[in-house]
């Protein structure tokens, strides 16, 4: 009976050895199913959002940091600030599908997929991505991204600027060339981005750019548009000065803006909502980058993409990436307070959609 006994004990022995082995081998599986090699992170993987674009899914930050698939660490470990990326970008989808919820904000948070912003959006088919183009955030450099990976050239450097923004030469295709049927299953499927920044600074820089500046390849805004805005919005007519930021400010909140809206055509791009350009509450976006953390956004971007190891993002030139709060205190400090307001209120859905907060010269 004694002899009976061990032995009953030895096999339950064997058999809690056989089940903890059994358990070691599922668990080892496991990890090297999630942790996978870099090179087999490339463009046949599905994106992080799947969705159609006509209906705004709720994305949870889970408690816990658990990221999804496509975003765990690789072999090839994230460095430096990138070690976090996964979850300031997932928040940063939270943000915007709360907001899109909000329906306090609906009017300045949705717009409809409109051709106008198809034609914002470019398409590479070969690696499956669209990039909505939102200008003043430097996408110029992430259209020679896109023009090298559609192979129209082999390098970023081999590019001429003349190229980048000429769209019968550069082989960028915008999502309105497209059939309704192929242009809804690019949405369902393909890898989507884009940038913002500071809605206030962005609409300095275009300012800057389009009518301080103003390139010689662009002369309507100079000739044309800043005429227009003056004769409807200076309050002084006997200056005879070009445009002023006053003057830009006073068009951008105007209610009625619309009207000269449709005058200036599509040269509006500059200055509009990012609402306006790229409809992020209609469309489900794989990532937001920021123009402020933009040296950090960049290389994720390239790697959730499955791109990084074909193309680099260009050098960013020491701080110019930086948010300029004097900057822009200077520029609206001799605007009217109702002036100020009012243009906010027109760009509040992007403030609030993107996590950017009020100026501090609002509240004061």
């Amino acid at each position: 009976w004694l002899m009976s006994d061990n032995m009953h004990h030895q096999w339950l022995l064997l058999a809690a050895c056989f089940w903890v082995i059994f358990m070691f081998m599922v668990a080892s599986k496991f990890i090297t199913l999630t942790f996978k090699d870099p090179d087999g992170y490339g463009a046949k993987q599905e994106p992080l959002i799947l969705t159609a674009v006509t209906k705004v899914e709720e994305v949870h930050v889970p408690k816990e940091k658990h990221w999804p698939e496509e975003f765990q660490p690789t072999g090839k470990a994230f460095s430096g600030n990138l070690i976090r990326q996964p979850l300031v970008h997932m928040e940063r989808l939270e943000l915007l599908r709360n907001v899109c919820r909000d329906t306090a904000l609906r009017n300045l948070s949705h717009t409809a997929v409109s051709k106008f912003v198809l034609d914002r959006i470019f398409v590479c088919d070969k690696h499956k991505i669209l990039f909505c183009q939102t200008p003043k955030v430097g996408n110029t450099q992430w259209k020679k991204v896109l023009i090298v990976l559609n192979g129209a050239f082999s390098s970023i450097e081999e590019i001429p600027e003349n190229i980048v923004h000429d769209h019968e030469k550069n082989g960028l295709p915008r999502l309105s060339s497209f059939s309704d049927s192929e242009i809804k299953k690019r949405l369902n499927l393909y890898f989507k981005f884009f940038i913002v920044r500071d809605p206030f600074e962005r609409l300095i820089s275009a300012f800057k750019d389009k009518f301080v500046h103003n390139p010689r390849f662009e002369p309507w805004y100079r000739h044309e548009i800043a005429p227009g805005i003056i004769r409807k919005y200076r309050k002084n007519r006997t200056e005879t000065k070009g445009l002023q930021f006053e003057d830009f400010v006073r068009y951008l909140g105007d209610p009625n803006h619309r009207w000269l809206d449709v005058q200036f055509g599509d040269h509006i791009i500059h200055w509009v909502t990012y609402v306006e350009l790229c409809a992020p509450c209609e469309i489900t976006y794989s990532v937001i980058g920021h123009h402020e953390t933009l040296e950090d956004d960049a290389p994720y971007i390239l790697k959730a993409a499955g791109i990084d190891h074909l193309v680099s993002y260009p050098t960013i030139p020491p701080g110019i990436t930086v948010y300029n709060k004097t900057k822009v205190e200077r520029y609206f400090s001799g605007i009217s307070k109702r002036d100020i307001r009012r243009v906010y209120a027109r760009f509040e859905g992007d403030f609030k959609l993107f996590g950017y907060r009020e100026p501090d010269f609002l509240l004061n």
